[in-house]
């Protein structure tokens, strides 16, 4: 259950909600430009753009939720119960394993352009990372300062949706989220106007009452609604203070807080991390469940030529700024 947005003011920012009923134990992980990553059936990739996000390092190989290159361009990985469909490797396809997505397209793609060259050819395997990692249905968002698509794997081909939202989140499938937008359109952040009766001297009794209506529950159809309204009703200043600071508040709608989610045996799904990647300097800014302090890794403080991972465990306790 998890919510992916991009947004954009000066800069081109990129990130998502991870929704979990775990905790959270992975690192804000920079894979360099030499670093190997190799494909169980296409030819290992010993250089490529540098890429910084969030991953589960196994084996030394990067496993990553959410990631963006030093081109700018971003990918997040979101749970599609149901709706993906892994093939057995077919000739004349590019054979991917849904964790190699990542390394492909943000590998060797510096825009959502060139990335849609590439889909047209994929195919998503039914190969796991590793034989007690089973495969997760999932669905992709991939961005760009130009442009969202999603991406869904069906049969042997990775069907793409155009993403005028810039908004993703799980089930159902996303022409389906896209098209129960229409049910919404008579929201606005603005006070309502009383199309009612002429009859009747209706008055609004509160502040925010243009949005009455806007669905407020954690259902993945009502998060994709709730956070394209903010985000497209969302006013920010250029700074990067300012853009980084809002972007974490339009995410901010979607958070899901412990006790709220029941999965049964005492275990709640929780906003493990959020993220917020600006695409265009490479600084990932996260904040964790308990940790609400907006915490930064800049790629470019790293040596991105070299061939070794760099990794900052994600600070998951809470800072707090004493004022006297």
């Amino acid at each position: 259950m998890c919510t992916a947005a991009t947004y954009q003011t000066k800069n081109f920012y990129f990130g998502r909600t991870m929704d979990l009923e775990y905790d959270l134990t992975d690192d804000i992980t920079i894979t360099p430009r030499h670093y190997p990553f190799h494909f169980h059936h296409m030819d290992a990739m010993h250089c490529h753009y540098a890429i910084i996000g969030m991953a589960l390092v196994k084996n030394d190989y990067p496993l990553y939720y959410d990631a963006v290159n030093e081109k700018g361009l971003g990918l997040a990985a979101l749970r599609f119960e149901g709706g993906s469909m892994y093939q057995e490797f077919t000739p004349g396809k590019d054979n991917i394993a849904q964790y190699e997505l990542f390394p492909w397209l943000l590998g060797q793609c510096s825009t959502v352009k060139e990335a849609r060259v590439l889909l047209e050819k994929v195919n998503f395997i039914t190969t796991p990372f590793q034989e007690d990692m089973p495969l997760s249905p999932l669905h992709w968002m991939l961005s760009d300062r130009s442009e969202s698509i999603v991406i869904e794997p069906f049969g042997n081909t990775a069907k793409v949706y155009e993403n005028p939202a810039g908004i993703l989140t799980n089930n159902p499938a996303f022409e389906t989220q896209v098209l129960q937008l229409s049910n919404y359109m008579g929201l606005s952040p603005k006070p309502p106007q009383n199309f009612f009766s002429s009859k009747l001297p209706l008055k609004t009794c509160s502040l925010g009452m243009g949005a009455i209506g806007l669905p407020g529950d954690l259902s993945s159809q009502s998060r994709f609604v709730r956070a394209t309204f903010v985000k497209m009703n969302s006013v920010c200043g250029e700074s990067e203070a300012d853009s980084v600071s809002q972007f974490f508040h339009i995410l901010g709608c979607v958070n899901q807080q412990r006790g709220c989610n029941s999965l049964g045996d005492g275990k709640y799904q929780t906003t493990v991390y959020t993220s917020c990647c600006n695409g265009d300097k490479g600084i990932y800014y996260y904040t964790t469940y308990n940790n609400h302090q907006i915490t930064a890794v800049n790629m470019y403080n790293e040596n991105l030529d070299s061939a070794l991972l760099v990794r900052f465990p994600a600070i998951c306790e809470e800072q707090i700024k004493m004022q006297n």
